[in-house]
């Protein structure tokens, strides 16, 4: 008996078991990550070794050279280039809308320095409002590379943190741990989520101690150091409101709207067709009536639409592995039962 079609049936399967392990093993790197949209199609891509690493909360970055070798700075990317990026992102008009005018800013406050002229105190540093999966960690990261473009910042990296990236548990730890992960972050962006953690512990918590160290170095290192935190608005509110510091040198506010069901639709297909998935009517119909129904603020936003497609990839693999011949269109197609219990 010839068994040529079951070891091809074998090989594919396997092949979409590998994709599936690979998707997992990315999403637990880079589970802070805010999916916003795809890049325009002429963005370079970002990669860790085509650009300055981004650092997590463990100060370990995701790519790193050899020891003791000097690091090595990306040159600046086209600001066309970056803006074009921002366009292609789904969604949240209003943020871009904000965005460019700060670019727009910041080109006219070079320029009067360059001429000169007397610069007016432009604080850079910034407070993302909004619920997860909205793209707050998408846009700073962007930022980084924009103010890098308009030389405002020297290496243009983005260095991701939270509370348990600065805070320790004994006294005078707090400030060496935090004074790290601000020196990851010089020349480029540090992003500080749910930043109000930080405060609010009472007298025997040392988030204070993390937050006077982070505003020492925001006031000695105004040139080359900008400082973003983010998360829910009435809670970052009241954080940015209760230190004098906090509320003078954070007085730009971004908010983040939730996406609508259309939006997390796009989302899915642009998924899909990065992916070399098909949907077809059926299928796209199921989909957009799952989001519409699942869409809500335990949903995720983003991430809820990352969730959902990977489990209907999983769906998808336990359809086709079941099959006695699978072809490539077949495991290319996403059918409308693979939403089922997924």
């Amino acid at each position: 008996m010839d068994k040529k079609p079951y070891d091809e049936k074998d090989a594919l399967i396997a092949q979409q078991f590998d994709l599936l392990n690979a998707m997992t093993r990315n999403n637990l790197r880079r589970m802070g990550t805010d999916f916003w949209g795809s890049p325009a199609p002429n963005a370079p891509e970002r990669s860790g070794t085509e650009a300055a690493p981004v650092q997590t909360n463990s100060g370990a970055p995701e790519s790193a050279g050899q020891a003791g070798q000097p690091e090595e700075v990306p040159p600046p990317e086209k600001i066309e280039d970056l803006l074009e990026e921002l366009n292609g992102y789904i969604g949240l008009e209003v943020v871009k809308k904000e965005v460019r005018s700060l670019i727009d800013l910041v080109k006219v406050h070079k320029m009067r320095r360059e001429n000169d002229l007397p610069e007016p105190d432009l604080s850079l540093h910034m407070v993302f409002t909004g619920n997860p999966g909205t793209g707050k960690t998408t846009i700073a990261r962007l930022m980084s590379r924009i103010y890098h473009s308009l030389g405002i910042l020297s290496k243009g990296q983005l260095v991701e943190t939270d509370r348990s990236g600065l805070v320790a548990g004994y006294v005078g730890q707090t400030a060496l741990k935090t004074s790290k992960v601000i020196e990851k972050a010089m020349g480029g962006v540090l992003f500080i989520d749910e930043a109000y953690t930080l405060s609010g512990k009472g007298e025997s918590d040392f988030g204070q101690e993390a937050i006077d160290t982070l505003l020492k170095a925001m006031e000695d290192h105004r040139d080359d150091l900008i400082v973003i935190v983010a998360g829910y608005d009435e809670l970052m509110d009241r954080f940015v409101r209760s230190n004098p510091g906090l509320e003078s040198r954070f007085n730009r506010f971004l908010h983040f709207d939730d996406y609508s069901a259309e939006e997390l639709l796009a989302m899915f297909k642009m998924r899909c067709d990065k992916g070399k998935y098909t949907l077809s009517e059926e299928a796209e119909a199921r989909a957009k009536k799952r989001l519409e129904a699942e869409n809500g603020p335990s949903f995720g936003n983003g991430r809820g639409v990352r969730n959902l497609f990977e489990r209907v990839l999983v769906r998808q693999a336990g359809r086709l592995a079941s099959a006695e011949q699978v072809t490539k269109d077949q495991l290319m197609e996403i059918r409308p039962e693979d939403f089922d219990e997924a």
